[in-house]
């Protein structure tokens, strides 16, 4: 072996770890709170619980999928809850009155991805920040929601609209939307050129402008493949119980931004991953359950969560001003 080849090897590992650090971090401590949680508790660990943690939150690693992007781009939404509930009121409400599942299924899906390409254009093309227009979608959201259903639940939905209930291999389908869905969307954005290019107008939009990309295009673009991913976060949603409340899910908005920052994607834009935010989602439902399983208040889950994203932040800070 040469002398250079140990060098070589510590400098892939160097750029391995700055790309995928805080996933690393993601993931060893989830591990980690199986292991202690699990010695203090043996009933953490038991199938049920497994199920709940992993099967029970997928929507919100799938609605995290989308929201990354949108972070990488160097925008936000806070909209992506109202939307959420809107979809699976749409989802059920057509389920209930007959027409058949993959109706069901695909225009709440659609209807998704058009309202959210119109908040992108409305983002790209008049200049308004997106946090001021995903505001205004979440009041006309949640406002529509409250007046057209007044609240109330749905239920009877036929047994093959149950998407999320349905177990292929003995594996609850919403697991196997979350691990494929991560895999093609971190494929896709390492090795597409329009996922190269959500980092790229992120990260300097003038700087992406001329190397030949079009920004507004792309907003347009991310904002709707968000779209994407939160629809099929919503049918996951709509069929992982027997009944649908037609309501916002409380604080979905934040869970969500908050599982893509501390999976490592840059507050700022231009960085992250999808694999971290997928990780984050479990990490926040492992240490959800494991409250529970200590007897400790879930209230607290709130403040270990805001914790976290100061420390997240503050981390993400500190590398770039060494970057520079």
């Amino acid at each position: 072996m040469s002398a250079a080849s140990p060098a070589i090897g510590r400098s892939n590992l160097h750029r391995f770890l700055s790309g995928y650090g805080q996933e690393i971090v993601v993931l060893l401590s989830i591990v980690a709170l199986f292991i202690v949680v699990g010695a203090v508790n043996p009933r953490f660990l038991s199938d049920n619980n497994i199920n709940s943690i992993f099967a029970g939150n997928a929507y919100i690693a799938i609605a995290a999928i989308g929201m990354s992007m949108i972070i990488m781009a160097g925008h936000i939404d806070v909209s992506v809850g109202a939307l959420i509930g809107v979809i699976a009121t749409i989802a059920g409400t057509l389920a209930v009155a007959g027409y058949p599942v993959w109706i069901a299924w695909t225009v709440p899906i659609l209807f998704a991805i058009m309202v959210n390409a119109g908040v992108g254009a409305l983002v790209a093309y008049t200049r308004i920040p997106s946090i001021v227009v995903t505001l205004g979608m979440l009041s006309i959201l949640k406002g529509g929601l409250i007046t057209a259903t007044a609240g109330e639940w749905i239920s009877g939905m036929p047994v093959e609209f149950m998407i999320a209930q349905m177990r292929p291999f003995g594996i609850p389908s919403a697991v196997w939307f979350m691990v494929g869905l991560t895999i093609v969307a971190a494929l896709f954005m390492r090795y597409t050129d329009f996922g190269r290019a959500i980092y790229a107008v992120g990260g300097n939009m003038e700087a992406a402008r001329a190397a030949g990309i079009n920004p507004e295009r792309t907003v347009v673009g991310v904002f709707a493949l968000h779209g994407f991913f939160a629809g099929v976060a919503g049918i996951l949603f709509a069929t992982q119980l027997q009944v649908i409340q037609s309501t916002v899910p409380p604080n979905l908005e934040l869970t969500v931004i908050t599982a893509s920052v501390i999976g490592g994607v840059s507050i700022l834009g231009g960085t992250g991953t999808v694999i971290g935010s997928t990780l984050a989602a479990i990490l926040f439902a492992c240490i959800g359950s494991a409250l529970i399983f200590l007897n400790v208040s879930a209230y607290w889950l709130r403040a270990v969560l805001g914790l976290m994203i100061l420390a997240t932040v503050l981390a993400d800070m500190a590398r770039r001003r060494r970057a520079r």
